[in-house]
């Protein structure tokens, strides 16, 4: 029944899932958390310095603008599927999936450099796909590769999803060393426009080094999850990968573009578990990357199981774990 109601558009549904995103946030509104408390203002790069200097270092403050940017990637997702076409119905599937899946980590609500980062990803691999369209083209990568170096200035471990302007050469186009070109250029623009005004400006750019090389290699991670919070996770874990494998069986009778989208899609997802295992810098504030495209899988999943009970019973069993979860910070 509730997945039946998030199925149909209309105003009264973005209402549900705003009352359900703002329920899932309540214990940090309550009790708002610093950036400091996952290590974020020790060598931060300059702009996600600049972010918490607009949110007047106040932890409130900062968590109602993780809170509207967690709204945004929101919106951001609906609208890739909606322009792209690729899960099969235009719903609010993606968007609800997201909220719940960052619901399960109240220990992560908090002014952080990845979200303003995946403002950034969304639109960028909206980019890559619009070189199936244009196929004459290079530059759909150089805006793809712009976005993606311009959300490293905020969250440096972006830079490693560069990876998805080559596997999106590979995967739309006949390989061509001028996509591969334009793509780097597109990357390396914002860093070498910043770093130009930084010094210009005259700060020291030995301390910007420091900063890029600390938040790339040497960041300590940050405190992990609960353990309440690791069972909401291995649920979500779960229930992806079995969206994840009906995916998978799915994929070789989806249109050419939709079967491109998801393997692109599967890629940020590699990349993502790849970086939590490889990277010292990286923890569980990769989730907020990770999720796009775990949203998507259970998305598809929900649009075409065929036992209706089962996508059903997955919707509820997140809705529960969060509200569990949530209510759990209520009780020390």
């Amino acid at each position: 029944m509730i997945l039946k109601k998030l199925r149909q558009p209309g105003p009264d549904v973005v209402a549900l899932i705003f009352i359900i995103a703002i329920l899932s946030w309540l214990s940090a509104f309550i009790w708002p958390q610093p950036p400091s408390v996952a290590a974020y203002d020790e060598n931060p790069l300059p702009l996600f310095r600049l972010l918490t200097a607009v949110a007047g270092f106040s932890p409130l403050s900062g968590v109602i603008a993780a809170f509207l940017m967690m709204l945004v990637v929101s919106v951001l997702m609906v609208n890739f599927n909606t322009d792209v076409f690729f899960i099969g119905e235009r719903q609010f599937f993606p968007a609800i999936i997201y909220i719940l899946i960052i619901g399960l980590m109240p220990d992560q609500h908090f002014l952080n450099p990845v979200l303003p980062s995946a403002i950034f990803l969304i639109p960028a691999i909206q980019r890559i796909m619009m070189a199936y369209k244009l196929q004459w083209t290079p530059f759909p990568f150089f805006d793809a590769g712009l976005l993606i170096g311009a959300g490293s200035l905020f969250y440096a471990g972006l830079i490693w999803f560069g990876l998805l302007l080559f596997v999106g050469i590979i995967i739309l186009r006949t390989w061509g060393i001028r996509e591969f070109i334009v793509s780097l250029a597109g990357l390396a623009t914002p860093v070498f426009i910043f770093t130009g005004f930084y010094y210009v400006a005259g700060n020291d750019m030995d301390q910007l080094m420091v900063s890029v090389k600390h938040n790339l290699f040497l960041r300590s991670s940050t405190p992990g999850p609960d353990i309440f919070s690791k069972a909401g996770l291995a649920v979500a874990a779960f229930i992806t990968l079995i969206c994840l494998v009906h995916l998978l069986y799915a994929l070789n009778s989806k249109k050419v573009k939709s079967r491109k989208t998801f393997v692109l899609l599967i890629w940020i997802f590699l990349i993502s578990a790849g970086m939590i295992m490889l990277l010292k810098s990286v923890s569980f504030e990769i989730i907020w990357l990770a999720a796009i495209p775990m949203s998507y899988f259970v998305s598809h999943y929900f649009v075409f199981a065929r036992n209706r009970k089962i996508p059903e019973i997955m919707l509820i069993t997140l809705l529960l774990m969060v509200m569990v979860i949530q209510s759990l910070k209520f009780f020390p």
